[in-house]
């Protein structure tokens, strides 16, 4: 068969990009038409998203789109990152410039949240760790910060769901993004309604869930006319990028929870994947979360702070005058004494440093541990303390399913990261398959295929993915070395 071309914007936390897909029904390729940065914006004390800007260049990107496709091209769909929101009014007017999940309005509203609702309940009825980012923590900020502006909201949208409205006015919200907010029941697979009432958070303002795959409606005769397309159909991929990039892991146990994923790039999330959200006291205790997957699944993971923690270094680095790329600081790393430092990679002052490298010395000083000095040695630090996390996030996870993870997946842009690969697969004790790096755009493209109906089952988009992608196994080894570094970090994050 022919190509047919389905367009991919995907937005991350530090740049969006308009892929177009190609499928000839056995394999996809992937050709990037527009890049554009993206990032916090910092507003009078605030941190916020230029959502705005983003809209200008997506739209700048289809107009790319629809001089090199044209007819061609089947639909488009929108993933994001989990846990931002938008605001509007009940006259669909944007309510304020949104909120980026930095922001420190969070500060202190999981103590807030617990001391109305057991943090057990909270959980019985979201299924979702307990991480500040969290929306339910946004919105509680913003109800004791701006509650005008909240009481003014007639609809809350997720990221991809407010661009998915500038794209064809559609007012829902898809269910795995839907599931990063700890507004979501995973049982009824709705709003958790009680919950939020018992918060005096306004239910009202939650429109319906709907599934990966939905046809959403035509795009806006507007962006058509403003861009070149036809007025094609917009649809809802897995709007969660982590949902995107593990449908698109190309493994062929899919049901199983003998291999785990690692979605790579800012953050790490790691986890396996499940048919029903795994609740109670040992989930809660070890404050896991269950997000939303194709099918129904559910993604048991872990949030890991990930490689914010490099990007932070590099750029104190930058503001001291020592300018790095990224191949750069993997090898200076690599040439660092290793084991010299360890840290807990989600210590909540990691979460947003004014200087992340001045953030792991004092953390060093404050637990007893060398204090890293070298460029370097700051590097290895992040990078051997991520896999060492991994392997805790993984030993919980297995006490959790009752399966023994044989293989780990990387995917996304941090499995370009050779050396992090190779001490994830030395710390963790199993091999680490690495790639795609674009698995979030592949899984964004194939679930907007099948939703054309081009393609079957979630194992039928995974086999795609192998067929597409070239991967790297890295074998495990310096098993000594890894179990000593093993104990001293489970010492230090008790």
């Amino acid at each position: 068969m022919s190509e047919r071309c389905f367009l991919a914007i995907d937005l991350g936390a530090e740049s969006g990009r308009v892929i177009a897909g190609l499928f000839d029904g056995q394999r996809v390729r992937l050709d990037e038409l527009h890049r554009f940065r993206n990032g916090p914006v910092d507003v009078a004390g605030t941190r916020r998203w230029d959502v705005l800007r983003l809209w200008t260049d997506i739209q700048d990107g289809l107009a790319k789109a629809a001089e090199k496709y044209g007819d061609s091209i089947v639909s488009v769909g929108v993933d994001t990152w989990g846990v931002d929101y938008v605001l509007l009014s009940k006259h669909e007017e944007l309510l304020g410039q949104p909120y980026n999940y930095r922001d420190p309005r969070t500060t202190g509203m999981i103590e807030y949240a617990t001391s109305k609702v057991p943090r057990s309940e909270i959980f019985a009825a979201t299924g979702l760790q307990f991480i500040p980012i969290n929306s339910l923590y946004q919105l509680l900020g913003m109800q004791q910060k701006d509650p005008e502006l909240l009481a003014s909201a007639d609809r809350l949208l997720m990221m991809p769901d407010f661009f998915h409205w500038l794209l064809c006015g559609s007012r829902v919200i898809e269910f795995t993004n839907a599931t990063t907010s700890q507004c979501l029941n995973p049982v009824t697979r709705d709003w958790a309604v009680d919950m939020l009432r018992k918060l005096e958070i306004p239910t009202h303002i939650f429109p319906e869930v709907v599934s990966p795959g939905t046809k959403l409606g035509p795009l806006r005769e507007e962006v058509a006319r403003a861009t070149g397309l036809p007025r094609l159909d917009v649809v809802t991929p897995a709007t969660h990028d982590t949902a995107c990039a593990v449908a698109a892991v190309p493994t062929s146990h899919t049901g199983r929870a003998n291999w785990a994923y690692i979605s790579s790039g800012t953050w790490s999330l790691i986890g396996v994947e499940v048919q029903e959200a795994i609740l109670g006291e040992e989930a809660l205790a070890q404050n896991v979360t269950n997000e939303g997957g194709i099918d129904g699944t559910y993604r048991l993971l872990k949030n890991v702070m990930g490689l914010w923690l490099v990007q932070e270094c590099r750029r104190s680095f930058e503001r001291a005058g020592r300018s790095y790329d990224y191949e750069e600081l993997t090898r200076i790393a690599s040439e660092a004494e290793p084991f010299k430092a360890l840290i807990d990679p989600n210590d909540e002052s990691f979460l947003s440093p004014a200087d992340m490298v001045e953030a792991i010395q004092n953390w060093c000083r404050s637990h007893g541990e060398p204090v890293p000095e070298s460029d370097g040695a700051l590097v290895r630090c992040a990078l051997e303390s991520l896999a060492l996390k991994y392997r805790q996030v993984l030993e919980g996870i297995e006490r959790l399913t009752g399966e023994k993870v044989e293989v780990i997946h990387v995917v996304g842009g941090g499995s370009k990261n050779a050396l992090l690969n190779q001490l994830t697969a030395d710390a963790c004790g199993v091999p680490v398959i690495a790639g795609p790096t674009e698995a979030t755009a592949l899984g964004n493209v194939l679930v907007q295929a099948r939703a054309a109906g081009e393609i079957g089952t979630l194992a039928d988009i995974r086999s795609v993915v192998q067929k597409s992608s070239e991967l790297e196994t890295f074998e495990p080894a310096e098993k000594a070395a890894w179990n000593d570094a093993w104990e001293r970090f489970t010492a230090l994050t008790r």
